[in-house]
C-alpha cells in the first residue's frame, strides 16, 4: 500500500470511528423506527464515499465492501431495533462489528472454532501465490482458462482476506466470530453454494435486511430469495465500480438475477419427492461448472473489459515481491544475529 493510501486509510479509521461512536449514541438515545433511521442518515449518506480515498483497487474494494455494503446493512437493521449491532456494545466491539466482515453468535453454548487454521491459510497463501505466478503468461493462455484462475484467485483472497479480520478482531477484542466460507467447492445445489456456504457475510446481512422482510410483505418465499439476489447484483454492480471506477454494466446484476431464478426454480423441482434429482456426486460438479460458466459470460467481463484485471494482477505481484523480500530481509537478520552469536 502506497504512502497516499496509509495516509487515506488512517483518515477513513479516523472518520469510520467517529461515525460509529455517533450511531451508537443515537441509538442509545432514541427509539428504533425513523427517529433513528433519520439520526443515521448522515453516516449512511457518507459510508460509500469513504472507499474513493484509497487508489488501490484492493484497498478501494475491501473498504467498499465492509463500509458501502455490510455497514450500511447493519445500520439499517440497528435503525429497526434489529442485531447483530446493540447500543449496549463496547464502543471496540461495536465499531468492529459495524464496519467489519464480522458477526457475533447469538448461542455462546453451540459456538466452535471457526476461521481458518494456520495449516490452511498457508496452503492457501501458497496456491494464491502459485496462481499470481502464472499471470505472467497470461497473453499465451486461453481466455477461459485465465478465468478459471480468476475464479480461484478470488475465492483464496476473499477467504484469506475475511478469515484474517476475523481473527484479528476475535484476538484483539476477544469476539467469537462465524466463519466467512465453508467449503463452497462441495456445494451440492444453487441455495447451498449461495445461502450457507459463499462469502456467509453477505447472506447473513440480506436475509433480515431483504429476504425476511420481502417475503413477509409479499408472502412468498419465492419473491425473497429473488429479491435478495436482485439485490445482491445490485451491490456488486458498486463493487464493479470501486474497482473500475466506470459506470455500471448492468451485467452483473443480470449474472445474480440469473441465479436468483434458478435458485428459485431449483427450489420448485424440490419440493416434488418423487421427481428425479442428481447424486451428490453429479450434482456438486453441475453447480459448480454453472456458477463457473455464467461468471464467465457475465461476471468477468465487465472487469476485463476495462483491464480492471491486470491492475488487480499488478497490485497482488507488487504484494507478493514485497512480502517476498521482506522474508529474505527477515532470514538474513535472523542468519546474520545467529552467526554474531557463534
Amino acid at each position: 500500500m502506497a504512502g497516499g493510501d496509509l495516509r487515506s486509510l488512517a483518515l477513513v479509521s479516523t472518520v469510520v470511528t467517529v461515525a460509529m461512536c455517533y450511531v451508537r449514541l443515537a441509538a442509545r438515545r432514541l427509539r428504533p423506527g425513523l427517529p433513528r433511521l433519520a439520526a443515521f442518515f448522515p453516516v449512511l449518506a457518507i459510508l460509500p464515499f469513504l472507499p474513493l480515498a484509497f487508489r488501490a483497487v484492493h484497498a478501494r474494494v475491501i473498504s467498499g465492501f465492509f463500509l458501502a455494503w455490510l455497514a450500511e446493512s447493519k445500520l439499517l437493521l440497528l435503525a429497526n431495533g434489529q442485531g447483530p449491532l446493540h447500543p449496549s456494545l463496547p464502543l471496540p466491539a461495536f465499531v468492529a462489528v459495524a464496519s467489519g466482515p464480522v458477526r457475533l453468535r447469538a448461542d455462546k453454548a453451540a459456538q466452535t472454532s471457526s476461521g481458518l487454521s494456520l495449516m490452511s491459510s498457508a496452503v492457501m497463501a501458497a496456491l494464491l501465490a502459485v496462481i499470481v505466478s502464472l499471470y505472467r503468461y497470461e497473453e499465451r493462455m486461453n481466455q477461459y482458462l485465465l478465468f478459471t484462475l480468476y475464479s480461484f484467485h478470488m475465492y483464496l483472497a476473499l477467504e484469506l482476506v475475511l478469515a484474517s479480520m476475523a481473527a484479528a478482531a476475535r484476538t484483539l477484542l476477544g469476539l467469537d466470530l462465524e466463519a466467512q466460507f465453508d467449503r463452497p467447492y462441495i456445494s451440492a445445489s444453487l441455495g447451498d453454494f449461495w445461502g450457507r456456504r459463499w462469502n456467509l457475510s453477505v447472506p447473513n446481512v440480506l436475509r433480515p435486511c431483504v429476504y425476511r422482510p420481502v417475503r413477509a410483505y409479499l408472502g412468498s418465499a419465492a419473491a425473497g430469495v429473488l429479491a435478495s439476489f436482485l439485490v445482491s447484483g445490485l451491490m456488486h454492480e458498486l463493487m464493479f465500480s470501486y474497482i473500475t471506477l466506470r459506470p455500471p454494466t448492468g451485467e452483473v446484476t443480470a449474472f445474480f438475477a440469473l441465479h436468483g431464478a434458478c435458485a428459485v426454480a431449483e427450489a420448485w423441482w424440490a419440493r416434488h419427492d418423487k421427481w428425479w434429482r442428481p447424486p451428490p456426486l453429479l450434482a456438486t460438479p453441475l453447480v459448480l461448472a454453472f456458477v463457473i460458466v455464467t461468471a464467465f459470460w457475465l461476471f468477468f467481463p465487465p472487469l476485463t473489459r476495462p483491464g480492471a484485471d491486470k491492475v488487480i494482477i499488478a497490485e497482488c505481484e507488487a504484494a507478493i515481491a514485497f512480502l517476498r523480500d521482506a522474508g529474505t530481509w527477515a532470514a538474513g537478520s535472523v542468519r546474520s544475529v545467529w552467526t554474531g552469536r557463534l
